[in-house]
């Protein structure tokens, strides 16, 4: 009888064990799911318990399978905390691919850093991470952890899918939170995926989602929390670092951030008050007097990102940055509001997404967001932003990172969603004038003079501050269509008034055409061939996005090796369409001489999956005809 039992029981323990086994199997996942895949997402939970305005505990339990080296970015085992929120819980556990458990890893294994950096001057938060280094692949990670923080003005977004080239099995999010405290939420995409809200009340919500499969990344696409479900949420009273507030709406926020925490924020010595007055002394204008005040703060001071008081959220105090000569972006915008305030010119504190992709703060749902700070002057009927913590930027300047978004001022009697200046395509322009000769070996010597301005201003006025070996390998770069270039005396003129960028480049490349026998070969368009190179995406799924249109406007003289007739001079092209027009000409003079002109206007949008082609196809032609050659023949 005892051996039946102890048989049972081992037939019982082993159905256990190799259910266990299995649970974590990579065979056990779904072939839909592995396709397109690097990770697999096997289980998402996070439930999130409110208990009061100040209290606030985050249990994560996370399930990813990883199939190749690429995917371990989406084990996402990492929690961050500080003075007043800890992390009470961190472990995790790796399974080999059949299943079985090979490593337990605690605590003290996982890594413990200031999130300080070499960007980052100081900082009072810390990261904690998981850093493992697999044998092999696939494999699976159990993570799992619980973090508790007094701060609730920051509730996570849940987002079932997270990434490109990653499946979701299953993913969960469970709130609980009191009655009293005003619990908003925003949902978005829901309808794209099999997404449930599975429980509501008015002191919970419950979402589940289950088998997303992988998304590829396609070219052009607008930005993925655009295109892919979250839900966003948010508190009517919360906590700020000790701070308490309550808003439930932009106006109300402004209104409560500008009392509690931009109040006695730019107060400045007498001394620097005496000083910043005499610089602006009698010009009554008030955007002159701000673009003195702009100049000093560029001179003065230097960025260097803090993270330290209330979450990184509250600017150094201006006395400290007057004393200092640095801040980060909230800090500096600050200290010129606190400058701009001694003569008399009002401004506005302004929180936003700065980056090159365009991100909008959502006006219609108050969630505490952002990642960058600017300021904001009246100017009449219009707008002037100031990106503080450039010392390069032309005042008022603000292509291709705080550009065409929404953004939230912060104005004493509440916040104003207000978009920021819009670059027009037909602004974002580059002129180019110059010349070049072939000899009769085929050696190319050559001039242009470039002129930019709007978006393109940005992108070319960099070059100022490379070094020359650096400078040298950005040209080499740029005409990497001339084999065998060499640079000649290099001009740049940067223009902070006009906002225009000149450049004045020599060049000269050996065998730029190619000789067999007694004919000559050579691409006419030498200097700004287009670099567009549009994928073909087969059954494309997403809407695609010109972010920022743009107009070239080249005019290049050639002159033709002396012994030499022209046999082949390709047409003129003239393309138009939604997406833009593009043009060439080739005009013949005197004396061997050719003119080649060229324009090329491409026109931002969004347009649909249906349309990708099309503009793909507009872009080939453009690259087709870019790359034209001329045919000589030997006298």
């Amino acid at each position: 009888m005892k051996s039946l039992v102890l048989a049972l029981f081992f037939c019982l323990f082993t159905l256990i064990s190799s259910a266990q086994k299995s649970e974590y199997a990579v065979a056990a996942i779904a072939d839909s799911l592995k396709e397109n895949a690097n990770a697999v997402v096997r289980l998402d939970q996070t439930d999130i318990i409110i208990s009061s305005q100040r209290s606030m505990n985050i249990k994560t339990q996370r399930v990813v399978t990883v199939l190749n080296e690429k995917g371990t970015r989406a084990i996402n085992a990492f929690e961050n905390y500080n003075k007043r929120s800890s992390v009470k819980n961190i472990e995790a556990i790796v399974y080999d691919a059949s299943g079985n458990e090979i490593k337990k890893i605690k605590r003290k294994d996982f890594k413990d850093v200031s999130a300080a950096d070499g960007a980052m001057l100081a900082s009072d938060a810390r990261y904690i991470y998981l850093d493992y280094t697999p044998t092999s692949y696939p494999f699976t990670i159990v993570y799992i952890s619980e973090k508790e923080t007094s701060n609730t003005a920051f509730l996570p977004r849940w987002y079932p899918l997270e990434s490109y080239y990653v499946s979701v099995e299953k993913s969960i999010l469970n709130v609980k939170y009191p009655n009293t405290l005003g619990f908003r939420k925003k949902e978005s995409q829901f309808s794209v995926f099999d997404i449930k809200r599975i429980e509501e009340s008015d002191k919970q919500v419950s979402y589940i989602a289950r088998n997303i499969l992988a998304q590829k990344l396609e070219d052009y696409s607008p930005a993925f929390s655009d295109l892919y479900p979250k839900v966003v949420m948010s508190l009517e009273y919360f906590n700020l670092e000790g701070i308490d507030g309550n808003a439930k709406d932009w106006k109300e926020y402004g209104k409560w951030f500008s009392e509690k925490i931009l109040a006695e924020t730019i107060l400045l010595p007498e001394e620097t008050k005496t000083k910043i007055r005499s610089l602006v002394g009698n010009e009554s204008d008030p955007i002159k007097k701000a673009k003195i005040v702009y100049q000093y703060v560029q001179e003065k001071s230097r960025y260097v990102s803090i993270q330290l008081g209330v979450g990184g959220f509250k600017p150094m105090l201006a006395t400290d940055v007057d004393r200092l000569g640095y801040g980060d972006c909230k800090a500096l915008s600050n200290y010129t509001r606190a400058l701009l305030d001694v003569v008399g010119i009002p401004s506005y504190y302004t929180e936003l997404y700065g980056d090159r992709e365009l991100r909008d703060i959502d006006e219609d749902f108050f969630s505490i967001e952002g990642n960058h700070a600017m300021l904001c002057i009246p100017d009449k009927e219009k707008y002037v932003f100031l990106e503080c913590t450039s010392q390069n930027d032309p005042f008022g300047y603000q292509a291709n990172f705080t550009d065409d978004r929404k953004v939230v001022v912060i104005k004493p009697d509440g916040g104003e969603i207000i978009k920021t200046k819009i670059y027009e395509s037909k602004d974002n322009t580059q002129f180019s004038k110059g010349n070049y000769s072939l000899d009769e070996n085929g050696v190319f010597s050559g001039k242009i003079n470039i002129v930019s301005e709007g978006s393109q201003y940005g992108l070319r006025q960099q070059i100022e501050k490379l070094q020359p070996t650096e400078k040298e390998a950005h040209y080499k770069e740029y005409w990497d269509n001339i084999s065998n270039l060499k640079l000649g005396k290099i001009t740049l003129n940067n223009n902070k008034e006009t906002i225009r960028f000149t450049e004045d480049v020599q060049l000269s490349a050996s065998n730029y055409a190619a000789i067999t026998e007694n004919k000559m070969m050579f691409v006419v368009d030498a200097f700004n061939q287009t670099s567009a190179n549009v994928k073909r995406i087969r059954n494309r799924k997403n809407p695609f996005q010109i972010q920022r249109g743009y107009l070239d406007a080249d005019e290049i003289e050639i002159n033709l090796p002396v012994g030499y007739t022209i046999e082949f001079l390709p047409s003129n092209f003239e393309l138009k369409g939604k997406f833009g027009a593009y043009k060439t000409e080739i005009i013949k003079k005197e004396n061997n001489k050719l003119l080649y002109k060229r324009s090329l206007f491409l026109n931002k949008g969004k347009y649909s999956n249906k349309e990708y082609d099309d503009y793909r196809l507009f872009m080939e032609q453009v690259s087709k005809n870019d790359n034209a050659k001329i045919i000589l023949t030997k006298n």
